[in-house]
């Protein structure tokens, strides 16, 4: 396709969205930021704005549109939460209307996740990489994992040239707590202790990476695993977020497999519960694992702008 000077990226007000619209515009290129409602005020003349609701068909019209002299697409339009019905609307059918006004050659970016690997069929210390197995499509153990299930076949079906890639949780500044430490209670949190990773990724990592493959060409369809060189047990992150941002107040550590036993003791009342209190969810966000990034740096290259202490510092300072 040549050398890339213009992309659009869909989702451009959201968190990821943002991000990524930044990193282009750092590294000199044009962008099209499709956004439903809100804009970035830090944006500059080099970013053309469109406002175009995914779900809604007529999308595909204003989309062609805006494609014009654009040589890649990154999608990161999605719906972030457990609503079926939200993800439904703005993840699968955004998906396919995008999909539906894409050139047949145009590359793709898509901003899918880890949640799609069935972690519940590896063994506690085990490795997940790219080549590891996903759930089935539907069987995940919650709505957004199911929903990016879904939303990479139709990627799939689309065809080459494609990245797949998937961010671990995504953190940064006005974000910096996730759902992968434990259980929160107000001030407590408990800390589900193990030696695994952390598959974290900072945002603007991860909107470099994003960025890195929109100007590559796959030769195909490729996924990617976005996680940080630096990636921390729970424990570790808890400390350094409790001295930076001053919480939790109080962090109680447990080992994982105590609470592990606790949902087996659950398990009858299971379809009631909470996502960590099931063990499906809590295998697939706490079981101690390793997620390596090697693929991610062989194929993009890259590395971690500083240290997760660094990385937390600098995004605390950005929240004030």
């Amino acid at each position: 396709m040549g050398d890339i000077g213009r992309i659009l990226i869909t989702g451009a007000g959201g968190f990821i969205g943002r991000a990524a619209v930044a990193q282009a515009r750092a590294q000199g290129l044009q962008v099209v930021a499709v956004v439903r409602r809100t804009v970035a005020p830090e944006w500059d003349g080099g970013v053309t704005l469109v406002r175009a609701d995914l779900s809604d068909p007529a999308s595909v019209k204003a989309l062609s549109g805006a494609l014009r002299g654009c040589g890649a697409v990154i999608h990161a339009a999605a719906h972030p939460g457990g609503d079926a019905d939200a993800a439904a609307r703005d993840t699968l059918k955004g998906t396919a209307h995008l999909l539906a006004a894409l050139p047949d050659a145009m590359r793709l970016v898509l901003v899918s996740s880890i949640t799609v690997y069935d972690t519940g069929r590896a063994l506690p210390g085990g490795t997940i990489t790219e080549t590891s197995p996903l759930f089935a499509e539907g069987a995940a153990p919650d709505t957004y994992a199911n929903a990016k299930l879904a939303q990479e076949t139709l990627a799939r079906a689309r065809g080459a040239p494609l990245w797949l890639m998937r961010p671990g949780a995504v953190w940064g500044p006005g974000r910096s707590w996730h759902a992968l430490n434990g259980v929160d209670a107000g001030p407590v949190t408990i800390t589900l202790t193990s030696d695994g990773d952390l598959p974290l990724t900072h945002v603007t990592h991860c909107a470099r990476a994003l960025v890195s493959a929109a100007l590559i060409d796959p030769g195909g369809i490729v996924a990617l695993n976005v996680i940080d060189d630096d990636r921390p047990t729970r424990a570790r992150f808890v400390a350094a977020h409790r001295q930076r941002a001053g919480w939790p107040r109080l962090a109680i550590p447990l080992p994982w497999r105590v609470w592990l036993a606790l949902t087996r003791v659950l398990s009858p009342l299971s379809a009631h519960l909470p996502g960590l209190l099931r063990e499906a969810p809590l295998r697939a966000r706490i079981m101690p694992l390793k997620w390596p990034n090697t693929a991610l740096r062989e194929t993009l290259g890259g590395h971690d702008d500083a240290p997760l202490e660094d990385m937390l510092d600098a995004s605390m300072r950005a929240d004030r």
